[in-house]
């Protein structure tokens, strides 16, 4: 299991800001092996710094990384994988050498970086591109060969900052499929990401930072249970004032009148329902993962 624990940094400031910037206060959560983790929070809000400190490439103020129970060192983050923001491909490589050279890079023999090369330029359909330049790539087949640079060593852990971004709907399901590959044979992964849908998709726990903080985490179930549920009842050609002193708020589309609440009598909201008009749905709705993320960081 990989657990990040209290990290604290701060960077240095300028003339116009002696004290600095609190990039972290605090960060903490725990990835288990074969958990797919979803990293969310907006711009500035510590994603990157923390997968940074993670991977070794900034020092944190405090705080620990640990994996399998002890400190996190350098020869374990050898066998991480990683795609930062700032993509680190080489543009006049070819595709396959590029793959390959990041084999050799982190230790495997030309044979087996070889093989490992070759079987995911066919999983991550870069077959006919594995002769070309990086630089000749749109940008979902660059990202397709950043993720084979990631996994070609066979890595103990996933870190991927936003490895969805700026993809079309077929390469976000390449790389989606992927990933669940990896997930499945006992990989934790962690990325960040501003698609929240994509990510109350693929994850089976999220975490919530706002300003340097972890303002909320757990799975999706865990996060809508503590959110809460909103009624919701559509009523077909209601007696007008029908909902008159009922808690919540009415829209209406056409003939339908849609009451969403959060609070009250069920059992009431439906009395009055029925006997004002045709009741075509009465029931919960649980709350997506923005409407969460929303919560959680206003």
């Amino acid at each position: 299991m990989l657990e990040i624990s209290e990290l604290r940094k701060r960077f240095a400031g300028g003339p116009d800001a002696p004290e600095g910037k609190v990039a972290l206060d605090g960060i903490g959560f725990a990835v288990r092996p074969g958990e797919m983790f979803g990293f969310v929070g907006a711009n500035g809000a510590g994603k990157t710094t923390t997968m940074r400190i993670v991977m070794g490439v900034l020092r944190a103020d405090s705080g620990s990384v640990s994996w399998q129970g002890r400190p996190l060192t350098y020869a374990d983050r050898r066998g991480f994988g990683y795609m930062p923001e700032e993509r680190g491909l080489y543009q006049k490589m070819r595709v396959a050498e590029q793959i390959e050279y990041f084999g050799r890079l982190r230790g495997m023999s030309p044979a087996a970086a070889g093989k490992a090369t070759g079987d995911l330029i066919e999983r991550l359909g870069l077959g006919e591109r594995k002769g070309d330049a990086v630089e000749s790539l749109s940008l979902g087949n660059q990202q397709r060969v950043q993720l084979a640079v990631a996994l070609v060593h066979d890595p103990e852990v996933l870190v991927l900052d936003e490895p969805f971004s700026g993809l079309d709907p077929l390469a976000v399901d390449t790389l989606a499929t992927a990933l669940q590959e990896r997930c499945r044979g006992g990989v934790p992964v962690i990325f960040s990401s501003h698609q929240l849908d994509l990510v109350e998709r693929l994850c089976d726990s999220v975490g919530i930072v706002s300003a340097g903080r972890m303002v909320a985490t757990g799975t999706v179930e865990e996060l809508r249970a503590a959110e809460g549920g909103t009624l919701r009842v559509v009523v077909r050609d209601p007696e007008p004032g029908w909902a008159d002193g009922l808690p919540g708020e009415v829209t209406v589309n056409g003939d339908r009148h849609v009451l969403r609440a959060q609070d009250g009598d069920g059992q009431e909201i439906l009395r009055r329902a029925a006997k004002a008009g045709h009741v075509e749905h009465f029931g919960m709705e649980q709350p997506s993962l923005t409407q969460i993320f929303k919560e959680a960081v206003a």
